[in-house]
C-alpha cells in the first residue's frame, strides 16, 4: 500500500474535512464516530482516539480487507467498516457517528418507520436498528450488515448510527438526514405513535427519489424531465 499519489493526498484532505464537518454540524462529538473510504488498495479509515481538530491527513490509516494496516492504530470499529465495504460494492464510504436523536432512538432499539416520506432516503420503507453488541466486535459488524440489508443507513442498538454513500459528501448528507428524521420522530412520539405511510406509497416515493437527481425533482407527471427552451 502507498499514500504518495496526488489522488490519495486529495482524498485524505477531503476525508479530514468531512470528519471536522461531522463535529461542526453537531452530528458527532469529540473523538466519537469514524469514517472509511474505499481505495484501489483497500480503504482509508480514521485512527483510534485522535481528535479531528488535531488530526492531519497523514494520520488517516490505510487498511487492507485482510485487516492489516499502515500507520496509526485504526478505529476500533474497523471491522464493520471493512465488512460493509466488502459486502456493499454499490457504496464507497461508511460514516458512523453518535448523533443525539438517532442515538436516543437506538437506546430504545427503535426502528424509524415510514412516518415521514423522507425515510425513503435510506433506500427502504424504514430505517432499522441493529441489535446491540460490544463496540469493535465482529458481532457488531454482523448485526450492522443485517440492519443495512437493502438500506443505506441504520441505527446501532444503544450506540449510534451508520450512513453509507458513494461519496464523502453523500454519506455526510445522509447522516444529517437520518439525524433530522430521528429528531422529528422523537418529537412526534410525544403526541403518540404517528401514523405511517403505506408500503405502496413508499415504493412510489423511493422510485421518485431514484428518478430525480435529488434536489431537481420532476413534478408528479414527470413533465419537467425534458428541458424546454426558455421564452425570450
Amino acid at each position: 500500500m502507498t499514500s504518495s499519489s496526488p489522488d490519495m493526498s486529495l482524498l485524505r484532505t477531503e476525508m479530514l474535512d468531512i470528519c471536522r464537518r461531522m463535529n461542526s454540524t453537531g452530528i458527532n462529538q469529540g473523538t466519537a464516530g469514524n469514517i472509511s473510504v474505499r481505495t484501489d488498495q483497500g480503504f482509508l479509515i480514521t485512527p483510534s482516539s485522535l481528535p479531528y481538530d488535531t488530526m492531519t491527513p497523514d494520520d488517516l490509516v490505510e487498511m487492507d480487507f485482510n485487516g492489516t494496516y499502515i500507520g496509526r492504530r485504526p478505529s476500533s470499529e474497523w471491522r464493520f467498516h471493512r465488512d460493509i465495504l466488502k459486502e456493499r460494492t454499490d457504496i464507497n464510504v461508511v460514516l458512523h457517528c453518535h448523533s443525539i436523536y438517532a442515538t436516543t432512538l437506538a437506546c430504545h432499539h427503535k426502528t424509524i418507520p415510514s412516518f415521514h416520506y423522507m425515510t425513503g432516503v435510506a433506500g427502504g420503507t424504514d430505517i432499522k436498528c441493529a441489535g446491540y453488541a460490544t463496540f469493535g466486535t465482529q458481532a457488531l459488524s454482523d448485526n450492522a450488515l443485517i440492519a443495512l440489508k437493502d438500506r443505506k443507513a441504520c441505527l446501532l442498538g444503544q450506540h449510534g448510527q451508520i450512513s453509507l454513500g458513494k461519496s464523502l459528501e453523500s454519506a455526510l448528507w445522509l447522516a444529517i438526514e437520518v439525524e433530522t428524521l430521528s429528531r422529528i420522530y422523537v418529537q412526534a412520539l410525544t403526541l403518540g405513535e404517528p401514523p405511517v405511510l403505506p408500503d405502496d406509497e413508499m415504493e412510489r416515493v423511493i422510485e421518485q427519489m431514484r428518478r430525480m437527481s435529488y434536489g431537481h425533482a420532476p413534478d408528479a407527471e414527470g413533465i419537467n424531465d425534458i428541458a424546454r427552451p426558455r421564452n425570450n
